[in-house]
C-alpha cells in the first residue's frame, strides 16, 4: 500500500543539506507540508544564514509543493519553541518531527576540549530533545505523532575520534526506547535512523563512484517508513547504500553465580560473555524481571 503524507506537517531540522535536504524534498513528493529548519552554519557549528533553508523552500515551491523555511538553532531551546509556536498557528499541527540537525567536531578524547564536547551533544542530543520537547504537547493533543531521531554507527559501534558525537548518538537511542513507552497512548511513535549517506560530514576520502552509491535517497526512503502512519515504534534501522536492517540492543543469556566474587566473575567470563543466546527486553521491568528465579516471579 503507498504511504501517503497528504495532510501531514512535517519539520526536518537540518532540513537545508544533505540527508535533511533529501528527506524533505521526499516528503514533499509525497504530499507533506514541509518545514525545513536550518541554521546554515558551517560543519563545526559556526556562523548562520536563513539562505540555506531558503533554497530548499524555494525548490518545493517550484515542484508545486508547500513549504516553510526557518533559521533556527536548534541548541537554543527558546528559538524552538518560538518556531514550533508559530508553525503550530500557522498551520495547526506538526504531525512529524525529523530531528537531523547536527554538526561535527572530531578530535581523539585526549585533545578534545570540553566545549568541543558540550557542543557537539547540545546540538546532536539536547537539541533533538529540545526539538521534540516542543511538539510532544502538540502531538498528544492531537493524538498523533511519529518522531525520528539520527543515531548513527558511531553511537552504535564506536568510531575513532568521535566520543562527542558517539556518545550524544548513543544518547538518542536511549531517548527513543523512553519516548516509545510514554507516547504509546497517544500513538505517538519514535524511532531511530542510523544512516550511512554520502554529505558533507563524511564523503570525504570517497571515490564518485561510492557517492553515487551513498545516495542519501536511500536513506530517506527508511525515514519515511519510520514516520509514516504504519510505522513500528522503538526501532532502530540502519540505512544506506541501498541496505536496510533493524539493530537492537541485546542482553546475553548469562549465568547466575550466587554470592559472586570477582574471581567468580573472572572464571566465568566466556558464559557471561557468549551472545548465542542474547535476546532484545522491551522495557527494563522485563529487563529486571528476566534474571529472577522462578520462584520469585509473581
Amino acid at each position: 500500500m503507498a504511504i501517503s503524507f497528504d495532510g501531514r506537517v512535517v519539520l526536518i531540522t537540518g532540513g537545508g543539506r544533505g540527508l535533511g535536504r533529501s528527506h524533505a524534498l521526499a516528503y514533499a513528493e509525497r504530499g507533506a507540508v514541509v518545514v525545513v529548519a536550518d541554521l546554515g552554519a558551517a560543519l563545526d557549528g559556526a556562523g548562520g544564514s536563513s539562505e540555506v533553508a531558503e533554497e530548499v523552500v524555494s525548490l518545493i515551491s517550484e515542484q508545486g509543493g508547500h513549504a516553510l523555511g526557518f533559521c533556527c538553532d536548534v541548541s537554543d531551546a527558546g528559538s524552538v519553541n518560538d518556531m514550533v509556536a508559530h508553525i503550530a498557528d500557522e498551520l495547526g499541527r506538526i504531525d512529524v518531527l525529523v530531528n537531523n540537525a547536527g554538526n561535527l567536531r572530531d578530535r581523539s578524547f585526549a585533545k578534545m576540549s570540553a566545549e568541543d564536547f558540550e557542543q557537539v551533544c547540545s546540538v546532536h542530543l539536547f537539541g533533538a530533545a529540545n526539538c521534540t520537547r516542543a511538539v510532544w504537547h502538540l502531538m498528544r493533543d492531537q493524538e498523533y505523532g511519529r518522531v525520528l531521531m539520527t543515531s548513527s554507527g558511531s553511537g552504535i559501534y564506536g568510531n575513532f575520534g568521535q566520543s562527542n558525537y558517539a556518545a550524544a548518538k548513543t544518547g538518542l537511542l536511549g531517548l527513543v526506547k523512553v519516548l516509545k513507552l510514554e507516547g504509546a497512548k497517544f500513538d505517538i511513535r519514535v524511532n531511530a535512523l542510523a544512516p550511512a549517506g554520502a554529505t558533507r560530514m563524511n564523503s570525504e576520502g570517497m571515490t564518485d563512484a561510492q557517492r553515487d552509491y551513498f545516495d542519501p535517497k536511500s536513506v530517506s526512503a527508511a525515514a519515511l517508513y519510520l514516520t509514516s502512519e504504519d510505522a513500528p515504534t522503538g526501532a532502530i534501522m540502519a540505512a544506506g547504500a541501498h541496505h536496510y536492517a533493524a539493530v537492537d540492543l541485546l542482553t546475553a543469556e548469562g549465568v547466575r553465580l550466587m554470592n559472586a566474587t570477582a574471581e567468580d566473575i573472572a572464571a566465568n567470563w566466556d558464559a557471561i560473555s557468549n551472545m548465542s543466546g542474547a535476546k532484545p527486553h522491551a522495557n527494563l521491568d522485563e529487563a529486571m524481571m528476566s534474571v529472577l528465579p522462578k520462584e520469585l516471579l509473581a
